[in-house]
């Protein structure tokens, strides 16, 4: 399987070119198009009870989607739909992978969608809840940002504070704490509120914009359309 990522840090789109027998699966809906010879299935990743855990504890989608080059070898397009970047990202049986919600977008076949419960003051806490999206197996999985996303990688001991609403995927094995920015005061005055504090060795991705910014950025606009339409 051979892909590229058009268009990134736009609207961006994944380009897979499938040889015959060769399968990726990807998040429901996400398929734009194929060429002619692939088969598009929605399936669930994982078995029944993986769909329903995932549905009810990420809320991600409880089908998914697999595009097969069974009849001879074609082209899929696959995208998000929000505007950023499509990370590649490969897991191996040392190297799972911790995703916030709604960043998977697609992965090779032997990669599994699975989930991971964070600790009662972790999900208490974090913007993601009690459960993030986890990630094992072996192949390369396709991540979608917010903005453009940046990867740091943490040498041993080395410390990065990350705000909450930023955090898009780190290593499952990267230690890390949940607290306030600062006192009380200093939080609600400097508009930062709570963090994550990373200790490496490890390696993490953050989206440069914000979920919350976005989701209100979204409301206003349609807001607006709704005002526009009235007048």
């Amino acid at each position: 399987m051979h892909y590229e990522i058009v268009s990134q840090d736009t609207f961006p789109m994944l380009k897979v070119s499938l040889e015959q027998g060769e399968k990726i699966c990807c998040e429901r809906g996400a398929m734009i198009t194929m060429s002619q010879g692939l088969e598009l299935e929605g399936t669930v990743k994982g078995g029944f009870i993986g769909g329903v855990i995932r549905k009810m504890l990420t809320n991600e989608s409880f089908f998914t989607q697999s595009i097969t080059a069974s009849g001879r070898a074609g082209v899929a397009c696959v995208g998000a739909g929000d505007q950023g970047s499509i990370l590649a990202l490969g897991v191996t049986p040392t190297k799972g992978l911790l995703v916030q919600k709604g960043s998977y977008l697609a992965s090779t076949p032997e990669v599994e969608i699975g989930t991971k419960m964070q600790g009662l003051i972790k999900g208490l806490t974090s913007k993601e809840g009690f459960f993030l999206i986890h990630l094992t197996g072996t192949g390369t999985a396709f991540l979608t940002s917010r903005g453009a996303a940046h990867r740091f990688d943490l040498e041993p001991g080395e410390v990065l504070t990350v705000d909450n609403g930023h955090l898009l995927a780190w290593d499952e094995d990267l230690s890390y704490t949940m607290t306030k920015a600062s006192g009380l005061v200093s939080s609600l005055t400097s508009g930062e509120g709570l963090v994550c504090r990373f200790t490496g060795p490890g390696t993490l991705y953050i989206h440069t914009m914000k979920y919350s910014s976005v989701e209100k950025k979204e409301k206003r606009g349609c807001l607006g359309v709704l005002l526009s339409l009235a007048g």
